[in-house]
């Protein structure tokens, strides 16, 4: 009993710095791409510390696995760097919202890549979680800053449902700690460029925060939900993510003064519900 206790305290704060990771995109003052090469350069370093002390093998079974890992990390790298991009052009909820309809691409693509039977249930899900995005879009014209913050989180939603499948793969062969030092190092070494191509003006202060980012809003947080994950089941510990985009909402009202609109939290409501009632739908349907 203690140590369930334990995990589900551990799953519950990983999921509030992965929601307060949404407001760097806001205190820190530089291009998104940025602070994601700056987030992932210091949470992959601390990965491989950890995996160093675990003394986990870090070579991959295969070429073709560092490929995928490779691609993966390209990915990665656009759907953080998206998300960051569309809290910036908008807001929290907006970039945190529109994040969370990731199963809806999910749901059209698992089918596809896994060959498995898609379910009218999920279907009607999806449609149901669009309605929900087009709530929150205020009007259908890219020069309004918040819809251009809506495209940029459903970019950043689309490329994370890519990648939690390829995730899915690896998980068969690979702890998830190596997988995201794989991912984030090679997002690392992708987004390396943009240094020189943008020459951000980066002062100490900027280098703090984007060490707090990657180590304890991205590092240590993922290896908090892992552990979580030995005494918690995946279904409720997919409950508890749903809680991401709320403890981000709720934070980006406390410390930047954001107020959602009523349409935002029309839109938010939506979402949330079909996410929440995706991820008991699926449990009850494992325990049958």
């Amino acid at each position: 009993m203690e140590s369930r206790r334990n995990g589900l305290a551990s799953i519950h704060i990983a999921v509030l710095l992965f929601g307060l990771a949404g407001l760097f995109a806001k205190w820190v003052d530089l291009p998104a791409v940025i602070i994601v090469l700056g987030r992932v350069i210091f949470s992959s370093l601390f990965l491989w510390f950890l995996l160093k002390i675990k003394k986990e093998r870090l070579r991959l079974l295969s070429g073709r696995d560092y490929l995928l890992m490779i691609t993966a990390g390209i990915v990665l790298a656009v759907h953080w760097t998206t998300f960051m991009q569309s809290i910036q052009t908008s807001t929290v909820a907006i970039g945190t919202l529109t994040f969370s309809t990731f199963p809806l691409f999910v749901t059209f693509l698992e089918p596809v890549l896994f060959r498995e039977k898609i379910r009218l249930s999920s279907v009607v899900s999806a449609v149901i979680m669009l309605c929900g995005v087009l709530f929150i879009v205020p009007e259908f014209q890219l020069g309004n800053t918040m819809t251009q913050g809506v495209v940029w989180g459903m970019t950043g939603s689309l490329s994370y449902a890519v990648l939690s499948l390829m995730n899915r793969k690896f998980m068969e062969k690979y702890t998830s700690s190596l997988t995201a030092f794989y991912e984030q190092a090679t997002a690392g070494i992708v987004l390396l460029p943009s240094v020189f191509l943008l020459k951000p003006a980066v002062n100490g202060k900027d280098i703090l925060v984007l060490l707090l980012l990657g180590v304890v809003f991205t590092a240590v947080a993922h290896t908090m939900y892992i552990d979580g994950l030995g005494t918690v089941k995946v279904q409720t510990a997919g409950i508890i993510s749903g809680l991401e985009s709320v403890y981000g909402i709720l934070a980006a009202f406390l410390f930047l003064g954001e107020k959602p609109g009523i349409k935002e939290l029309a839109g938010g409501v939506i979402i949330l519900g079909v996410v929440f009632y995706s991820t008991f739908a699926s449990a009850g349907r494992r325990t049958k």
